[in-house]
């Protein structure tokens, strides 16, 4: 059985807590389409780096990292509200770009099975 670190515990909860307060109480329309993908925090619990992506595109993107910098003083204080730590860890968002690369490959992928699927009509 694998155990896990109590930052990685931490972090777990943090990414939870802050999806949630997200969706559900954060009222700023910039930040409406994001998805908090990974956690980490330092091991003094200092900062903690939450990594997001979001389903608008990329001309969106520097307005959504705005919202999210306006809103992190409001997302520390509520979520001190909901995990009790000595020290409540200063939040950096960072964009995850990691999905959208994925979905750019698959579609790739897709493409170059389709041509190879898709009759040589040169060869008649």
């Amino acid at each position: 059985m694998k155990s896990f670190s109590r930052a990685s515990r931490v972090a777990e909860q943090i990414r939870r807590e802050l999806a949630e307060l997200i969706q559900l109480e954060l009222k700023d329309p910039r930040v409406n389409l994001v998805t908090l993908t990974d956690v980490e925090v330092t091991a003094d619990y200092a900062h903690a780096k939450v990594f997001y992506t979001t389903l608008a595109g990329a001309e969106h993107q520097a307005e959504i990292a705005k919202g999210l910098v306006a809103a992190s003083r409001f997302l520390r204080r509520e979520l001190g509200k909901r995990i009790h730590l000595h020290h409540l860890p200063e939040l950096h968002f960072v964009f995850d770009s990691s999905v959208e690369r994925g979905t750019y490959l698959s579609h790739l992928i897709d493409q170059a099975v389709q041509s190879q699927d898709a009759p040589d009509t040169k060869e008649q």
